[in-house]
This record gives structure tokens, C-alpha cells and sequence, in this order.
């Protein structure tokens, strides 16, 4: 592995690095900052996303915490091979996220999973639950009934049969149109905190050439967790990990039913609720922020 490292002020004294490594024959991106020798906590993005959504976070922890926040494959500024050079699936996903941690001889870390950072952190955590020392779950997933129905509706027929008809509905996820939806719907009491940056940000990777092959093979093998969850409760229930969940109540496609999971299966769980959408950091950086450097020095 190695790394290139380009240095940048970000917050109150708080350098924030970008970092390339080479892992498994490809060019995985990584935001980085705080002490080398300060407990870890790993920030895993979801989608349309990249590691550019914790831009905000990683100054409010990084004075406590070492941060790493990487790109998937596919995603941000890490490689987007084409899927018939790369696997995409989200097994692959956190075998380049577990690859990179272990390169960078990290052991001990917490989890913050959002959206598809749910099923690639469930997955580390599931291997080596001895290797995690808490979940910070924001509006991601591991039971079926986390799900609206118009999204179980969209993608409930691609996964059964993909073909280009099934694959309309699921191809309008790419839309610049949902991208700024994703951020907007549920954000109406804070709109003015939301930068158009994002959304624009974010649509400029989705339509890179070849990017929408990408992203439309992800979600047909999203179906991969669906089939996962079991194996996911099963650790939450044994392992009874430490977990905060920060969730934005008005998700358009997470339910309450997904929220709630957690407490059920780890009654300790310590559950805060936002007046948010999916992207609830855009809107209430400061409340989460709060609520999860109070989580790490009470598991610490």
C-alpha cells in the first residue's frame, strides 16, 4: 500500500490530509486527520455520496479521535473500474475498506454507517466484532421493513428480474433531479443550511462516463443485503455492540421500522431523532456532532 499525503486547514487547528492508497489493484481515496495514536473512528459514506459529506464532521472530532473517511471503489476520487474489471458488490465494498484499515494497522475502531455505509460496516463488524468498539448508525438499515414502499416498489422487480425495462425506474436514481431530492425532501424547517454544493458535487461523479454502469450494478446487488440482514441482527443481538443512532425522521426511503431496530435488538442503544431527511449532517452538524463525541468518551 502506499500513500500520498497533501495536507489542508480544516476547523479550529484541525488538519485534515487526502491520502491515495493502493489496494487490490486500485486507487482508494481517504480523507484523514487527528492524533496517530488517538482512538479510531471510521466514517463510511453512503450513496450518491463519497467521503466528501463527513467534510464538516471531521474537524469536530479530529482534536480527540483519528478520523479516516474513505471513497468506495466506484465513488469519489477512489478508482471506478468498470464492472467487468471489478466485482462491484458490497462484499467487495468492505474487503477494500477492511484492506485499507488493515494496511494502515488500525484494529480497534467505531463505525459511523450511513446509507450504504450500514451494509459495508455491518459486514466489517460482523467479521471482526472484536475489532469495533461502537456503531454510529444514521439513517441506514438492516431489516426489510426499513424501507418505504415506493422504494421496495422501484427495486423489488429489477432485483427479480433485470432487464431494461425493470431497470427504468431504478436508473432514475442517477437523475440529477433525485440527487437533489435526497438532500432537500425532509429539510424544509433548515433549507437555508443546505448548500447546493452537495448535490452538484455528488452529480458530477454520478455522471462521469461509464459511472452509471457502476452505480446500476450496486443497486441490483443491494438485494445482497436484503439477504444479509439476518446474519446482521444475529450480531446485533449476540454481540450487543455499543451503538448511537442519529437519524433524520424524515428519510424518504428509511422508516421508523429501520430506526427502531436497533433498541429493540441492543436495548443500550442511545437513539437521537432530527428533524432532517437523509442527509441529516447538511442540516444538524451540530447536534450529531454533540451527540457523537458524548457516545465515544462514554464507550472509550
Amino acid at each position: 500500500m502506499h500513500a500520498v499525503n497533501t495536507p489542508a486547514r480544516s476547523g479550529a487547528g484541525t488538519e485534515v490530509a487526502y491520502h491515495r492508497a493502493a489496494i487490490q489493484g486500485l486507487d482508494i481515496f481517504y480523507r484523514e486527520a487527528g492524533p496517530a495514536d488517538a482512538p479510531v473512528v471510521v466514517l463510511l459514506h453512503g450513496f450518491p455520496s463519497s467521503s466528501h459529506m463527513f467534510r464538516n464532521l471531521i474537524p469536530g472530532l479530529a482534536d480527540r479521535y483519528r478520523v479516516i473517511a474513505p471513497d468506495y471503489p466506484g465513488f469519489g476520487q477512489s478508482s471506478a473500474p468498470a464492472p467487468e474489471a471489478f466485482a462491484y458488490s458490497f462484499d467487495k465494498l468492505a474487503d477494500v475498506v477492511e484492506a485499507l484499515l488493515e494496511g494502515l494497522g488500525i484494529r480497534r475502531y467505531a463505525l459511523y454507517m450511513q446509507d450504504y455505509g450500514g451494509p459495508v460496516g455491518f459486514r466489517l463488524a460482523s467479521r471482526h466484532p472484536e475489532r469495533v468498539t461502537g456503531l454510529i448508525v444514521q439513517n441506514a438499515v438492516a431489516n426489510l421493513e426499513g424501507f418505504h414502499a415506493n422504494a421496495a416498489a422501484a427495486f423489488g422487480p429489477y432485483w427479480t428480474d433485470r432487464n431494461a425495462e425493470t431497470e427504468k425506474p431504478v436508473r432514475g436514481f442517477l437523475a440529477a433531479e433525485t440527487t437533489r431530492f435526497q438532500y432537500e425532501h425532509g429539510s424544509s424547517t433548515r433549507v437555508d443550511r443546505l448548500s447546493p454544493d452537495t448535490w452538484t458535487h455528488d452529480q458530477a461523479l454520478l455522471d462521469r462516463p461509464g459511472n452509471d454502469r457502476i452505480q446500476l450494478e450496486l443497486l441490483y446487488r443491494y438485494q445482497d443485503n436484503v439477504g444479509a440482514y439476518p446474519a446482521f441482527q444475529a450480531y446485533l443481538k449476540d454481540r450487543q455492540p455499543n451503538i448511537l443512532v442519529v437519524w433524520g425522521d424524515n428519510d424518504p426511503f428509511f422508516t421508523a421500522e429501520g430506526r427502531d431496530l436497533f433498541k429493540a435488538l441492543v436495548p443500550a442503544t442511545e437513539v437521537h431523532t432530527y428533524d432532517a431527511g437523509h442527509f441529516a449532517l447538511e442540516t444538524h452538524l451540530p447536534e450529531i456532532a454533540g451527540a457523537i463525541r458524548g457516545f465515544l468518551a462514554r464507550i472509550a
